[in-house]
């Protein structure tokens, strides 16, 4: 008699039911935030293909096959704590921020705008391109791992001089995470996008196609016409001054900024 009623409670769901669902979908849903662009994403692949085929095995009755994955399932748990450790401090990092903590991460967020605005404004009169990344939810594990790990507080000298023509990181993209450079030289994706512009390189290329991928925002000085901009979600805003890219680092609202200067958005 319950499971009857269990079955007709599936099939008319009560508003406990749909808080649960929600909640679950949350969860799932900043799960995958988390994981998006990193090497996590392969290994999720993975499990579910192992999942299917254990499936497969286990209704086509093929004990040896199902014995064996059920190894890999038992001890696989502890071998994805051990490989997820850098995404999973990150995740409960993340959680147990604090009002007193984001107010902390406020006053980091408008310090590491000061110094990235004074790095590409010398950079930008110095003609010297550059290209920063500004880490945000979905980690960038990946992309840090294709150049030279760093460990260093932000500094508008230290950018300028990684940047230096000739300086053996001047060629990547530097990656910051909070107010720390953890990585420079990196590699990033190029968008397949055309460019309408001719005077946008490569740069603007790999910063548009990360953006693309993930939700960072990426900062671009370019070597030949000494221009700053910024890509975001796909598009490329171009044209902009040291104090809109402050703002946008400090997460001020620019409108001054923007209306004393007009913009020109790019598609992807």
């Amino acid at each position: 008699m319950n499971s009857v009623l269990d079955q007709f409670r599936l099939l008319h769901p009560g508003p406990r039911d749909l808080i649960e669902i929600l909640i679950v979908a949350f969860v799932f849903y900043r799960v995958l935030l988390l994981i998006q662009g990193t090497r996590a994403v392969q290994m999720l692949i993975g499990i579910v293909v192992l999942v299917l085929v254990y499936a497969i095995a286990w209704i086509a009755k093929l004990t040896m096959i199902t014995y064996l994955l059920e190894l890999v399932f038992t001890y696989g748990a502890f071998a994805a704590l051990i490989i997820f450790q850098p995404e999973l401090r990150a995740g409960l990092a993340h959680l147990g921020q604090s009002r007193v903590t984001r107010f902390f991460r406020r006053m980091e967020e408008v310090e590491v705008g000061e110094e990235v605005a004074e790095a590409v404004e010398r950079l930008g009169r110095s003609g010297i391109g550059a290209i920063i990344v500004l880490e945000r939810e979905m980690v960038l594990g990946d992309y840090i791992e294709s150049g030279s790990e760093m460990q260093a507080k932000v500094s508008a000298d230290l950018l300028t001089t990684i940047f230096t023509p000739y300086s053996p990181l001047h060629d990547g993209a530097v990656i910051i995470r909070g107010d720390t450079i953890i990585g420079a030289g990196c590699i990033l994706p190029l968008s397949q996008a055309p460019l309408p512009d001719r005077s946008l390189g490569t740069r603007h290329r790999a910063a548009i196609g990360l953006s693309q991928e993930t939700d960072a925002v990426i900062i671009v000085v370019s070597e030949e016409t000494s221009t700053i901009s910024v890509a975001l979600a796909g598009r490329l805003t171009r044209n902009l001054t040291p104090a809109q890219v402050r703002d946008l680092v400090s997460g001020r609202p620019a409108r001054s900024a923007a209306e004393q200067q007009p913009v020109a958005e790019l598609p992807a």
